[in-house]
């Protein structure tokens, strides 16, 4: 198909290799080039959702690292405090 898009080669050369009709692949050509700016749209708006996605899962990463931080601040604060071995 896309040697008869990209004009290489005649739909009636493709039709004989293939055993198809020539007015079939112009159809099949008509049809793909109509829709062909909406299966690109489609990528850029996959794009964006992917750097949407991936700036989520950015953040959910710093918030883990924040939280474990808590964590272990909270667990030394919370412990008794050992000074020349005896708890103060």
């Amino acid at each position: 198909m896309l040697e008869i898009i990209s004009g290489s080669r005649s739909a009636a050369e493709v039709g004989r290799e293939h055993e198809l009709k020539p007015a079939l692949l112009s159809s099949w050509k008509a049809e793909f080039i109509e829709h062909a700016p909406s299966i690109f749209q489609h990528n850029e708006q996959q794009n964006g959702a992917h750097a949407r996605v991936a700036e989520l899962e950015r953040l959910v990463g710093r918030l883990t690292l924040e939280l474990e931080v808590a964590k272990k601040a909270s667990s030394l604060l919370s412990a008794p405090s050992y000074r020349n071995g005896r708890s103060s």
